[in-house]
């Protein structure tokens, strides 16, 4: 460590194996000891402990550095490495051998290829490559947009939440106006996908792994599973469902033992799930459902190409595949083909089936919205489609980019008729966030940004929702009390 009021060792441990490429910085001022950490060239996760004296301060420090340098961490200069590239999806998409085209009530492109895509009661919204997120009415107008850092892999929801999951290694939850990062995934962990589950986040990456991190952003288990390439995760009160080259492996939440696995027909490509089955697009044309208490394979759905995305309608009464042939496909549950028609540009990433309306993110960075009513369909396929409507962006669209700092949380005097309030205190070491409001739980912790916890700072939020976990999650907006 360097002399003067504040000093700060910076180390880094990068692998050639690809196994770890991340940094741990170690600040001390004063009383104050700050620890930031994550992938190299990200800005990483930040910790914040205050402790009775300086002496005490400089201790925990170099505690801290020596047990990273026992583990391989070396000293090194910031900047000097650069990050380690990320996995981008590489896909191919030829034309359609459909012998019609589907019926398309809108299109909205963009600009990059799109993976992400989420349709709920109010919103639909899409995410690309470039780190764009768009929100979209049912009637294609778009709302809102958000930029985020890096590429955006996938979209989930967890009941009232929406989250992102980025190619900088970090979870955003866009679910209020400032998108916030809610969870700081491991520098060696390469994003695939991700599930969100009662706030604990299931993510599967390019190495095969299940990693599992709770509402606290801290590590509980990871499993390997038997083949690469894991782009499939699902998740509900009874297991973790892994899709990946080898097929489906169920775990279990608590402590990850493994349930069941099924080899599938070609390696997992996507995955979508109901109440008691999960549904796995192949490399080998296939879609299988397989049984979620025992993993058998009940029905199978053949296309004329690799899948690249599967949804099904409410129950699992109507089964969609999207193929590397940009055509969309609807079996019947039995795995009746019932139609296959083109999308009438590109192939199908993602998908989501909601109130007879079929929603692609395609390769060619479109959100489309087709109609799959049996009446729009029937005429489609005797070759009479609508005129599809190209949205277009709006001139004074609100653009939304993360919040990085407590300094960019919209300040308030006093705490509005009706909300919450909540404070950030020491916990064992940890800086955690508790409820301050009557009518709560003041043991329970709050999921809250790291990026804006600071050491005795009061926030006001819009509701605050207990989760099966013990904890409470924030809804809408969050404003700092002064």
């Amino acid at each position: 460590m360097s002399g003067g009021s504040v000093s700060t060792t910076y180390l880094e441990l990068s692998q050639d194996d690809g196994t770890a490429h991340k940094f741990y910085e170690v600040t001390v001022d004063a009383l104050v000891v700050t620890v930031r950490y994550g992938r190299i060239g990200a800005s990483g996760q930040t910790q914040v402990t205050a402790f009775p004296s300086a002496d005490k301060a400089r201790a925990a420090a170099a505690k801290k550095v020596g047990e990273k340098v026992r583990k391989g961490y070396a000293p090194a200069v910031p900047g000097q490495r650069a990050p380690r590239a990320v996995t981008r999806r590489q896909v191919t998409s030829a034309p359609s051998t459909a012998r019609a085209v589907a019926p398309v009530l809108w299109r909205f492109g963009t600009g990059s290829a799109a993976f992400g895509i989420h349709v709920d009661d109010e919103h639909c919204w899409v995410g690309n490559q470039a780190g764009d997120v768009y929100t979209l009415g049912h009637d294609g107008q778009v709302l809102a947009r958000f930029n985020l850092p890096d590429g955006v892999k996938c979209l989930v929801a967890d009941d009232f939440w929406i989250y992102a999951g980025c190619d900088d290694g970090k979870v955003y939850d866009l679910s209020s106006k400032l998108p916030f990062a809610a969870y700081d995934i491991a520098a060696d962990v390469d994003i695939f996908w991700l599930d969100i589950h009662e706030g604990v986040l299931d993510v599967s990456d390019r190495d095969g792994k299940l990693t599992v991190i709770d509402h606290e952003d801290e590590h509980q288990w990871s499993r390997r599973s038997q083949g690469e390439h894991a782009w499939m995760v699902r998740a509900d009160d009874r297991a973790v469902y892994h899709g990946h080259q080898r097929g489906v492996t169920a775990y279990a939440p608590d402590g990850g033992g493994e349930l069941w696995h099924t080899p599938t027909r070609g390696g997992v490509l996507f995955g979508w799930q109901e109440d008691d089955t999960v549904y796995a697009g192949t490399a080998h044309r296939v879609v299988q459902r397989l049984s979620k208490a025992s993993g058998a394979i009940e029905a199978t759905y053949t296309c004329d190409s690799a899948v690249y995305a599967c949804a099904t309608s409410p129950g699992g009464r109507f089964v969609f595949a999207g193929d590397a042939a940009s055509s969309v496909y609807c079996f019947d549950q039995d795995g009746t083909r019932l139609w296959k028609l083109g999308t009438g540009g590109g192939s199908a990433l993602s998908m989501q089936y909601r109130d007879e309306r079929l929603y692609l993110v395609t390769t060619d960075g479109s959100l489309v919205c087709v109609d799959a009513s049996e009446a729009a369909i029937s005429a489609a396929q005797q070759g009479t489609v609508p005129v599809a409507r190209d949205v277009k962006l709006a001139e004074a669209l609100p653009t939304y980019a993360p919040a990085t700092t407590a300094s960019a949380v919209t300040a308030v005097a006093q705490a509005p008729t009706g909300s919450i309030v909540v404070q950030c205190v020491q916990d064992s070491g940890r800086l955690r966030v508790h409820v301050v409001s009557e009518g709560y739980d003041s043991s329970w912790n709050v999921q809250f940004p790291r990026a804006i916890r600071e050491p005795g700072a009061r926030y006001v939020v819009d509701a605050l929702h207990p989760a099966a976990g013990g904890f409470y999650r924030v809804r809408g907006d969050i404003r700092r009390l002064l």
